[in-house]
């Protein structure tokens, strides 16, 4: 006699209700086109076409809150934002909570930031940001080697010359991650590059050369920290 077999087991819904509102509300501004300023329901309307209670509604704004996607603002309620996008990386970006593969992964984002500077550098140089970082590397080229501060000065000029803004803050966001890495890089890897490309180096081409010859002397001044992957 055969053995009835039982109903497949279903997976059980992972989602919150609030996850579930989220996610909702989400696809409702990208569906109606939302644009910052543009105002939304209030609390009561979102509950009710939902049929869900506002208080599930209320933790669900509170999140997209959070994310910089809306805002309140007084006599108008709620509206959508322009959103920061580097605000959430901002919270979490130490690197004492995040692990040490995770930190090597930013630093080589770092990495290529950097090789992509070129085309910006060379389209937004002006003579007085040449006069400043040659003032930079002029203060090093007596120094017999150079520290992490040294090298976070130099590079977050070329970041403030890119003219870029998101670029600039992000460097600004690397600083504690740079610090971190470059203890263990240098632990990690002895450094022996023939020929290396020193700063000096990099504002000569800077001011003589092409991004494509900026981009290879930036290669070869990252080769150490390239050696490392």
């Amino acid at each position: 006699m055969s053995q009835k077999k039982k109903p497949l087991l279903k997976p059980l819904e992972s989602l919150s209700m609030t996850d579930r509102v989220e996610n909702k509300l989400r696809e409702f501004f990208e569906e109606n086109a939302f644009k910052p300023g543009d105002a939304l329901p209030n609390e009561l309307e979102i509950a009710e076409r939902l049929q869900v209670s506002r208080s599930v509604v209320r933790e669900a704004l509170s999140r997209l809150r959070m994310l910089g996607m809306i805002e309140a603002r007084p006599r108008r309620g709620m509206v959508m934002s322009r959103p920061d996008v580097l605000g959430g990386i901002e919270r979490v970006l130490n690197p004492y909570i995040l692990g040490k593969d995770t930190l090597k992964d930013i630093f080589e984002l770092r990495l290529i930031l950097e090789m992509g500077l070129a085309e910006l550098l060379f389209a937004r140089k002006t003579s007085k940001a040449i006069t400043e970082l040659e003032a930079i590397v002029q203060k090093q080229v007596q120094l017999k080697t150079l520290s992490k501060e040294d090298e976070i000065e130099f590079h977050g000029k070329l970041y403030e010359m890119s003219g870029n803004e998101t670029l600039k803050r992000f460097q600004i966001l690397l600083f504690p991650v740079f610090d971190h890495v470059y203890e263990y890089s240098k632990k990690e890897v002895e450094i022996k590059i023939q020929d290396p490309v020193t700063h000096k180096d990099l504002v000569n081409v800077l001011k003589k050369g092409t991004p494509e010859k900026f981009r290879a002397a930036m290669h070869k001044h990252l080769s150490p920290y390239y050696q490392s992957i």
